[in-house]
């Protein structure tokens, strides 16, 4: 076991996670978000990996789903949404709890943003919406997700599950990234001065439509 302080994010994506990852970086804590990539680790085994893959790897090796990523200090999205292999280690009680077993001196951070706001944002993002419905998510089989009101009920319980799980648990945050002392609550979460904080990873603008109708074709 170990008391080094490791940030591991349990958000969404589209959530504020690359938001997150940078003001973390700009900490001074080695992180990664998402993927790992050449330029990140001294590790050649894990150049171009998700970090979700990686995590299941090791809560399935050794039991210790940070046994791979022993290099980074702080992790910004951890999901993976890869066609036929999604990871979503944030949501499954397992590895969460190997990771409070394993490191005592971790900090959990849910990166969060209005559930509304953020189903229209996962919507505007490339292709994620369909990849969510293609795929099986926990609490969201092949074929839901389809429009602003299967998204935000998906996303509702994504947090009231960490809310449940981590009730008077001072190593947990969730972090309201629009909250304009958002840097201050993640600073004193965390014992380290966050001297950057902003919005990064924006999406590109783009018509906000949910499903098409019947008889029109997916763009």
């Amino acid at each position: 076991m170990s008391d080094r302080l490791r940030v591991i994010n349990l958000g969404l994506p589209k959530s504020g996670t690359t938001t997150l990852a940078k003001a973390l970086a700009r900490a001074g804590l080695r992180t990664v978000d998402h993927r790992v990539h050449a330029k990140l680790t001294d590790v050649t085994e894990i150049e171009g990996a998700f970090v979700g893959h990686l995590i299941y790897e090791g809560y399935y090796g050794s039991g210790d789903p940070l046994e791979r990523l022993h290099e980074f200090d702080a992790f910004g999205e951890i999901s993976v949404m890869h066609d036929g292999n999604p990871a979503w280690p944030q949501m499954d009680f397992g590895v969460l709890e190997a990771i409070r077993h394993h490191h005592p001196g971790v900090r959990f951070v849910a990166s969060y943003r209005d559930p509304a706001a953020l189903s229209q944002s996962m919507l505007k993002w490339n292709n994620l919406v369909q990849r969510i419905k293609r795929n099986p998510l926990p609490g969201l089989p092949v074929g839901y997700g389809r429009d602003t009101g299967q998204r935000t009920r998906w996303i509702d319980a994504h947090y009231a599950f960490l809310d449940r799980i981590f009730a008077g648990d001072p190593t947990f945050l969730r972090l309201d990234v629009a909250a304009p002392d958002a840097a201050a609550q993640l600073a004193a979460h965390i014992g380290r001065d966050i001297p950057w904080w902003g919005q990064a990873n924006v999406n590109p603008a783009k018509p906000e439509n949910d499903e098409p109708k019947a008889g029109q074709g997916a763009a």
